[in-house]
């Protein structure tokens, strides 16, 4: 039984499947779903120091972003949580946190076709994470 879906996201096009399969998945189990974005702490740290702080607060709003499209496109009460870190592990102690049933995330996100396999960020949650992951890939039409 599926309980507690989380739904990882970066807020790229390319994670829209993702999130209506996982949605699609918590409703067919009345299951709550919670929506995740991970603030990478790597592109705050590699910014100029003066800038720091303007770079987390965009990331913050761009995280923000993501999570609300998130719930957007659900028919069901959402909890978002944004979360800085490094996005597998941060992933992985989420789904801890919430006593998630399953994670879900797609596989190929902002650093597109930069990535191998299934994507670096998906590769390594599917490897550590503590429950079932969900991987949705991208149709090839909706690139």
């Amino acid at each position: 039984m599926i309980d507690t879906v989380v739904i990882a996201t970066d807020g790229s096009e390319s994670v829209g499947r993702a999130v209506d399969v996982a949605l699609d998945v918590a409703r067919r189990f009345e299951a709550d779903v919670h929506a995740l974005y991970v603030l990478e702490e790597s592109e705050v740290e590699s910014a100029p120091e003066a800038v720091r702080d303007e770079m987390r607060d965009a990331l913050e709003d761009r995280g923000r972003t993501a999570v609300s499209a998130v719930a957007d496109r659900a028919d069901v009460d959402v909890t978002t949580a944004v979360r800085e870190g490094r996005p597998p592990a941060e992933i992985s102690q989420y789904a801890r946190d919430v006593d998630a049933d399953a994670v879900a995330t797609g596989t190929r996100g902002r650093h597109g076709e930069n990535r191998f396999l299934i994507g670096s960020v998906a590769e390594r949650v599917v490897r550590t994470c503590p429950v079932p992951v969900l991987t949705i890939r991208q149709l090839q039409e909706e690139q």
